[in-house]
């Protein structure tokens, strides 16, 4: 419903981009949602349903790139400077590392060294100390499984970040770019969480959906920086695989539930959600940059065109940020 009602905010034509690409990622994830809601549980499908739920917003983008003649380029494709491949893959690390060092700090939940053993038994190498194999193990995590990730969080951030963020800032500031594209990419996980078992740590779905759209929220503030900044949607796209690594699969084990840790851990959780509201805090105080450097904007046209039309890609107007110009989302 959110998702609907924003697509129509836009101008209640079925010609606004961003209308068509909404009311697209609607009917794709809605018939994936159906699935998940009908069985109740989200690895439903041995599990396969989640990439598919996760491209579905590149799907929808991709559509509607093609039904606007617009060219596939226009979505971000460009590899960025590596300082911003840099960021994105440490900022989720950093504050994933401030939300449990407190929790762990002030006593909410305890290092699971049942979890370390276990890690380093299950690596394989026999006769290694625990602690230098669990060293290895969590090292091809943070690589390895980041790059296995990337395949999906790619289909989400085609979407999100390569589409929908850059439509928005042609329209508003970077702010208000930043703070619908994360109310809109809360509002299309809520269903699996509210329906399904998303929220699979058990804390009370309406809390668990607090914390979790604040997060989403912070985190587009973040992205969307990226997304703008570096004119590529790749730093999106990696930040987000670093989240859902470091967070459920890391960090998330490494804390022993001592009674009522989850309510504030995991991404359910309020600790994540106050630290990633810093970050994006730290990265709203920096918007007046993104106005400094130029980035390519696909044509801007009133009207389908067809598909095998080309349009050119005029360069930005005013600066984005302070809430005062346009130009340029999770």
């Amino acid at each position: 419903m959110l998702m609907h009602a924003a697509a129509s905010s836009m101008s209640g034509s079925s010609k606004n981009p961003i209308s068509v690409y909404l009311q697209l990622t609607l009917v794709c994830s809605a018939a994936v949602w159906i699935l998940i809601i009908w069985s109740g549980h989200l690895n439903m499908g041995y599990g396969l349903v989640i990439p598919a739920i996760m491209w579905c917003p590149a799907l929808a983008a991709l559509s509607t790139s093609r039904l606007f003649g617009w060219e596939l380029s226009s979505l971000g494709w460009r590899w960025p400077q590596p300082k911003y491949l840099a960021a994105a893959y440490f900022v989720p690390l950093a504050y994933a590392s401030v939300a449990y060092g407190a929790v762990w700090a002030l006593q909410l939940g305890d290092w699971n060294s049942e979890f370390v053993s276990s890690v380093a038994d299950g690596f394989g190498l026999k006769g290694f100390p625990t602690w230098a194999s669990f060293t290895l193990a969590i090292t091809c995590l943070a690589t390895g499984g980041v790059m296995q990730n990337v395949s999906m969080t790619l289909g989400e951030e085609i979407g999100w970040r390569g589409f929908l963020v850059p439509e928005l800032a042609n329209r508003m500031s970077y702010t208000k770019t930043s703070l619908l594209s994360g109310v809109i990419w809360a509002a299309w996980h809520s269903p699996l969480l509210l329906f399904a078992d998303y929220n699979n740590v058990g804390t009370n779905r309406w809390y668990a959906l607090c914390c979790f759209s604040f997060t989403c929220i912070s985190m587009s503030f973040m992205l969307a920086w990226f997304r703008l900044k570096s004119d590529s949607l790749w730093p999106a796209v990696l930040f987000h695989a670093s989240h859902n690594v470091f967070f459920p699969i890391v960090f998330d084990n490494l804390t022993r539930n001592t009674g009522h840790t989850l309510m504030y851990t995991t991404v359910f959780g309020a600790f994540p959600a106050c630290t990633s509201g810093l970050f994006a805090l730290y990265f709203w105080s920096r918007r007046d940059e993104i106005g400094k450097l130029p980035m390519k904007a696909r044509a801007r046209i009133t009207s389908f065109a067809p598909a095998r039309a080309k349009h050119a890609h005029p360069p930005l107007s005013a600066s984005v940020g302070n809430g005062e110009s346009v130009r340029p989302l999770g």
